[in-house]
């Protein structure tokens, strides 16, 4: 690995590792540092890597010396690797920092080397223990099912929605915008996880996190042949035609309307109800009756048919009227002739 022998010096590699990816799973540049130190050192005696190094045959010491130890340890060109630990070296770095800095010493050739990277979605593993504790130790939590979370899934969806159109309604889309639909989306993917560790624990059915990451990646293979399988695809609407044939021999359904929750707000019921009756070429006139109910359901019947969204459409004007409220709170507050 080294072409250059270490100086008078020596060399002194800091061995960092994740703990997001399974222990021995290290880099060849890690295996071939550890093979070829003359002295491996690791301050936590329960390092999840150590039985795999020992059983590769690295002689792993117990040992936290200080930078100074580690600077006399690598004279006489020798080399000396420290398996960091999990929280880091800094005390040892900033040591070995000042030790240069002096200028008094003669150092060794100082290397950060990676034994093991985060792949993407890696912190998601960090969520799945995090809430496995919070499950475990904390008195509401550990209290909470499935129907008592149920709101918050619907405020927590609602409050991503809003950030969405907070960016959208922005001029220049600034960070903070962003900012915030990070942290709702951070909100909605806590539901995921949340319920996903409740239904661990269900007696008859159980399933885990995992579980809810495999159905749906099955489902997006299935749902993408023009990606995954011998189909084709070059436009938006044959993906959509994908998407509703391969749905429609997933589900079976005996009528259009299944699936389609009766919960949600109504212009988007109303829409969703018109989507799936024009995509499925039926005729179904509109009930005839009377009142503001029955002529929002024309309009967000005909909303749908000509590419609107009759919900995001309301709530856009909505939102318009909000602002020239506070336009007219902020005229009524200000004294006159300002």
């Amino acid at each position: 690995m080294n072409e250059t022998p270490p100086g008078p010096g020596g060399r002194l590699v800091l061995l960092t590792t994740s703990h997001r990816v399974a222990p021995g799973q290290l880099s060849w540049p890690a295996w071939q540092a550890l093979h070829g130190a003359d002295q491996v050192l690791c301050a936590d005696p329960a390092h999840p890597q150590l039985p795999y190094l020992r059983e590769a045959g690295v002689a792993v010491e117990h040992a936290a010396p200080t930078a100074g130890e580690l600077v006399r340890a690598c004279e006489g060109g020798r080399t000396v690797l420290v398996v960091a630990t999990a929280e880091g070296d800094r005390p040892l770095t900033d040591g070995l920092a000042r030790l240069a800095g002096s200028g008094r010493h003669t150092m060794p050739d100082l290397e950060l080397l990676p034994g093991s990277y985060d792949l993407p979605g890696a912190r998601l593993l960090d969520v799945v223990q995090v809430m496995d504790r919070i499950r475990a130790e904390c008195p509401w939590s550990s209290q909470q099912t499935h129907k008592g979370l149920a709101k918050y899934a619907i405020e927590e969806a609602y409050e991503l929605v809003e950030a969405i159109e907070n960016i959208e309604t922005t001029e220049h889309g600034d960070g903070g915008g962003r900012d915030e639909l990070r942290e709702e989306l951070g909100d909605v993917l806590l539901q995921v996880v949340f319920h996903a560790r409740i239904a661990e624990e269900d007696e008859q059915a159980p399933f885990s996190v995992d579980d809810v990451a495999a159905t749906i990646v099955d489902k997006l293979i299935h749902r993408h042949p023009h990606v995954f399988g011998e189909d084709t695809a070059s436009t938006p609407e044959e993906v959509k035609e994908h998407w509703r044939r391969t749905k429609a021999e997933e589900k079976q359904r005996d009528s259009l309307t299944e699936g389609i929750p009766l919960g949600q707000p109504g212009l988007a019921l109303a829409a969703k109800l018109a989507s799936r009756v024009r995509t499925e070429g039926l005729s179904v006139p509109l009930p005839a009756g009377e009142g503001i109910g029955y002529a929002l359901l024309a309009m967000a019947v005909r909303a749908e048919a000509e590419g609107t969204d009759p919900e995001a459409a309301l709530r856009a004007a909505a939102r318009a009227y909000r602002d020239a409220i506070l336009a007219a709170e902020r005229g009524r507050s200000s004294p006159s002739g300002v």
